[in-house]
């Protein structure tokens, strides 16, 4: 009868380790050592060891849809003066400018010319004034800990003049790297698509804040039109130097003190202040730029991070330790795999990221727990 029990309890326990492999054998999975690029100018690979990414055609980032959390993004709300906007008019950030118009969950806004709007974030400058300050628009990351990175957007600008178009990395006035859309400075007729790359630097601050007068602008005419499509514009945050790309073509090289040395932020803007020397306007009529996502590959600046990249990080030169990140691909997320995020801090929500450490990763792992001890039961019964 004990060797009968003993058997049968041996059996037992091979069910239930099987039941766990099962259940749990996915939690370890690629790219635990991170993420990797090679640059295109010097051939280096850097590896970075976090991500957000983030599918905005898919995704709701202002819950006014099924209630989705932010995933990460936090659209902002305040105002400023003209004096501290740097133009004729002031500037008035209102959540209601943007707008998350996603497949499962489209929206259309009232006003002038907003049928057939793309799916994707809605980034707004409205054309009618409150008071002294344009009605405008931004998105910030939650996160403040973006430090050295590949970070790339998929953005369709407006065609609307008067307008400044903005994806950028913002530590303070003096630390910040942008790639910006001047719409009153397209010329369809003439093929002139120009693309500002800005380091904000001290000299930028010495300058009065006019990139114009700095050697932290670059200005590069796109050979197409941004504002009939969407193409991925990206920088290369990296130490001592910053590269700008178009749809994964090298355009720009900014290097020297004018390069951030901390941590920061991501943010996509869309504004106007009238200022004749950049934005111009305010616009005659709404103008909407979309971005359709976010891709953000980089090193947190966080000590934690640091802690959690060593504990999951074993063998840097192991297969699958490492993953390459796709150049240009705007249908590919780390995050919609299965395994490829491991340890990484994600959101949750339409397929696209799903924390650990969130309500869904949570619910997850009491699923996972609640069939583990109802397998467990069968097994045991049936060994009697």
């Amino acid at each position: 009868m004990k060797l009968r029990l003993s058997v049968q309890a041996l059996v037992a326990s091979s069910r239930v380790f099987a039941v766990l492999s099962l259940l749990f054998g996915s939690v370890t999975g690629d790219c635990e050592c991170g993420y990797s690029m090679t640059t295109s100018s010097d051939n280096v690979q850097h590896v970075f060891t976090d991500l957000h990414e983030t599918d905005f055609i898919h995704i709701d980032i202002t819950g006014d849809g099924k209630g989705d959390a932010s995933h990460g993004w936090a659209p902002q709300g305040y105002n400023i003066s003209s004096q501290v906007s740097r133009g004729p008019f002031g500037e008035s950030f209102a959540v209601r400018n943007v707008m998350s118009n996603t497949i499962k969950n489209p929206k259309i806004f009232d006003g002038p010319g907003t049928l057939g709007l793309d799916a994707g974030l809605l980034l707004l400058v409205r054309n009618v004034m409150q008071d002294d300050r344009v009605p405008v628009s931004e998105v910030s990351t939650t996160g403040l800990d973006y430090f050295y990175g590949t970070f790339r957007a998929g953005i369709k600008t407006t065609d609307v003049p008067g307008t400044c178009s903005a994806f950028f990395w913002y530590q303070n006035d003096t630390q910040e790297i942008d790639i910006e859309f001047l719409s009153a400075q397209f010329d369809k007729e003439k093929g002139l698509f120009p693309v500002n790359f800005v380091l904000q630097s001290k000299e930028a601050a010495a300058a009065g804040y006019d990139a114009a007068n700095t050697t932290g602008l670059r200005r590069v005419n796109l050979p197409f039109d941004p504002s009939t499509d969407f193409h991925e514009y990206r920088f290369d945050f990296l130490p001592g130097k910053v590269f700008f790309y178009a749809d994964g073509n090298l355009l720009a090289e900014a290097t020297g003190s004018g390069v951030p040395t901390t941590a920061g932020h991501l943010l996509l803007s869309h504004w106007s202040n009238g200022n004749p020397g950049w934005s111009h306007g305010p616009p005659t009529v709404d103008a909407v730029t979309t971005v359709s996502y976010v891709k953000a590959y980089f090193n947190s600046s966080l000590a934690q991070r640091h802690q959690d990249f060593a504990s999951r990080c074993k063998d840097p030169s192991a297969s699958g330790a490492v993953c390459a990140i796709p150049d240009h691909n705007a249908t590919f997320f780390f995050s919609a795999g299965d395994n490829l995020t491991p340890n990484q801090t994600e959101y949750g929500g339409a397929g696209n990221e799903g924390d650990e450490d969130n309500d869904n990763g949570a619910s997850e792992l009491v699923a996972k727990a609640w069939v583990f001890w109802l397998a467990f039961g069968i097994v045991i019964f049936a060994s009697f």
